[in-house]
């Protein structure tokens, strides 16, 4: 399609609503596909707008009650564009408006033959272009074009650009022009990845990450529940391989640590440190994380605290070591009730069955980990085979909230000083089923649900990886910086994506109409305006792109015997 040739004429619409396109006749209206890239020209500003659906339409309700017969092709290209047509809806999301106009300068010279379109005006007259919000909507019968690639780099620019940390995610639907992200705005807020499971959450996540390891936009903290993101992993499809880990393609930035040092040998990672926690390091407020998972009742955490207040950090080792006879006295004591303290020590005995817990460390891990991050290293965790709910939730808290906690005084020496070199590293802590710890009952008693509401304030923001938006809490959402969203079906999940969106109603057919792999709907505070995209392979050609050339996939009997580790760690 030519993208110089008008496609349709404004019709109606308004700026809350959106713009109604009538095609052209020549137009077909297959060719027009929910998530493309159009725009407008009007009489002083070039709109650019996201189509959001397609319709038909007719002049006369005669030719509906009397169609033409299906073997009378020549009526039907009679009645094409005169009395059928095809119409498109779109919603205006930016527009470039010139800061002078061609009257400002009567003698500059236009070439009549050329394109006398507003961007190639620009290009001839060197007149100031500035992009804004859409405050405004084109004329009636202003013309709508196809998106040049002109247009996707002027708005979403380049990434080789020297003077911002742009990374290409992937393409628009019908081009091959890169849309970037700026990494800087990304990183700045806590973002998300949503998409329904089996829709390549995993892959984009991975993507984002190494996009922010090579261009230094931060440091980040993984949590990697499944052990996916630091070394190999599995490819889907019907083939048999593997991609590269965060961990082989930065060798130098990435380190990993792990809470099942056995599952990662035998994956073969060599070089994974170990990583252990003990009962003195469990607070109340990590408990109450995970209470439902525990078994925990509102009784049975009012009686930990008063054994953490008569006990101090030691006071899960001494519960546990109680007999019926000193929980008795203990009560009598302290006017604790015996049946909860009981119940509460039968349920902690759970904790023995988690490998990373230690009734004493000697060393301080989660201080090596705030070293390691004020270093510049970024940090994967594996979990291994201690990827069971409560495991991945406790140890997640835990780590969290006292590197959070460093990051405040870090921030307040920073607030003091005003010297750059106190300034800490802007830090990503990435989470799956993030809607487990941002869920609206536990949101204000979390670490994340803090760091979420706080934005930037101490330089950590969140990066949530889930298949139920739905289920994190709509204040939450709402701060979201970034959201990137492959395929969702349900309607709560959908609404949820949208939560705080302007004009997220025109946007939620854009969503439901996305193809089930390797397409996203990108949108908020790291992109211009919102764009659906074919997302960037995760291949051989992007380890040589980012500078990794050292890589061959994986034999398959070492494939195969990979995958057998995975599922003994898994349980199957």
């Amino acid at each position: 399609m030519n993208s110089q040739l008008p496609l349709g004429s404004v019709i109606q619409g308004s700026l809350t609503k959106g713009l109604e396109v009538r095609l052209h006749p020549d137009v077909s209206v297959e060719d027009m596909r929910v998530g493309k890239f159009l725009v407008i020209q009007g009489t002083r500003s070039r709109f650019f707008c996201l189509l959001t659906d397609v319709s038909l339409g007719c002049s006369s309700d005669r030719i509906i009650a009397n169609p033409p017969p299906i073997e009378d092709t020549f009526l039907r290209d009679v009645l094409a564009g005169s009395g059928t047509y095809g119409t498109v809806a779109l919603s205006p999301m930016l527009m470039f408006t010139p800061t002078a106009t061609q009257s400002d300068f009567p003698n500059l010279p236009i070439d009549p033959d050329k394109d006398t379109s507003l961007g190639s005006l620009q290009a001839q007259t060197s007149i100031d272009m500035e992009l804004l919000p859409v405050k405004t909507i084109p004329a009636h019968f202003s013309q709508c074009y196809e998106a040049t690639e002109h247009d996707f780099r002027s708005v979403f620019g380049w990434e080789d650009d020297p003077f911002r940390r742009n990374f290409s995610i992937g393409e628009p639907l019908d081009m091959n022009v890169p849309v970037c992200i700026d990494l800087d705005r990304f990183v700045e807020r806590s973002n998300g990845i949503f998409g329904k499971s089996g829709t390549g959450k995993s892959f984009l996540t991975r993507l984002l990450l190494s996009g922010v390891i090579r261009k230094d936009a931060a440091v980040n903290l993984m949590f990697d529940m499944h052990s996916e993101y630091g070394w190999e992993a599995m490819k889907e499809g019907k083939q048999v391989s593997t991609v590269k880990g965060l961990r082989q393609l930065f060798p130098g930035k990435v380190e990993m640590y792990t809470l099942d040092p056995e599952s990662t040998k035998r994956r073969g990672v060599r070089d994974a440190q170990e990583l252990y926690l003990s009962y003195d390091q469990i607070e109340i407020e990590d408990l109450k994380l995970v209470s439902s998972e525990l078994g925990l009742s509102e009784a049975a955490m009012d009686n930990a605290n008063i054994l953490y207040n008569e006990y101090g950090k030691s006071w899960i080792m001494r519960l546990l070591n109680m007999t019926n006879e000193d929980i008795k006295m203990f009560c009598e004591a302290k006017q604790g009730h015996q049946g909860s303290i009981s119940s509460l020590q039968r349920k902690l005995m759970r904790l023995d069955s988690l490998k990373y817990i230690r009734s004493a460390c000697p060393h301080n891990y989660i201080e090596q980990l705030i070293q390691a991050l004020d270093a510049g290293k970024n940090i994967i965790i594996e979990f291994g085979s201690q990827s069971n709910m409560l495991s991945y939730m406790l140890a997640t808290n835990m780590i969290t909230r006292r590197i959070h906690s460093s990051y405040v005084k870090k921030a307040d020496h920073f607030l003091q000083t005003k010297n750059p070199l106190d300034k800490p590293r802007q830090l990503v802590i990435t989470i799956e089923e993030a809607h487990r710890f941002l869920d609206s009952s536990i949101v204000h008693q979390t670490i994340f649900g803090t760091i979420a509401r706080e934005m930037r304030k101490y330089f950590v923001t969140l990066l949530v990886v889930d298949q139920r938006p739905s289920g994190i809490d709509n204040e939450v959402m709402s701060q979201i910086g970034t959201r990137v969203t492959c395929l969702l079906n349900d309607e709560k999940d959908i609404e949820a994506i949208f939560t705080g969106v302007s004009g997220g109603a025109n946007l939620k057919s854009v969503l439901a109409k996305l193809d089930s792999k390797q397409q996203a709907l990108i949108l908020g505070h790291a992109v211009p305006m919102p764009v659906v995209v074919r997302t960037r392979a995760y291949d051989a050609q992007f380890y040589r792109e980012i500078g990794c050339t050292d890589w061959e996939e994986m034999p398959n009997e070492q494939v195969y015997a990979a995958a057998e580790v995975a599922k003994a760690d898994l349980g199957f």
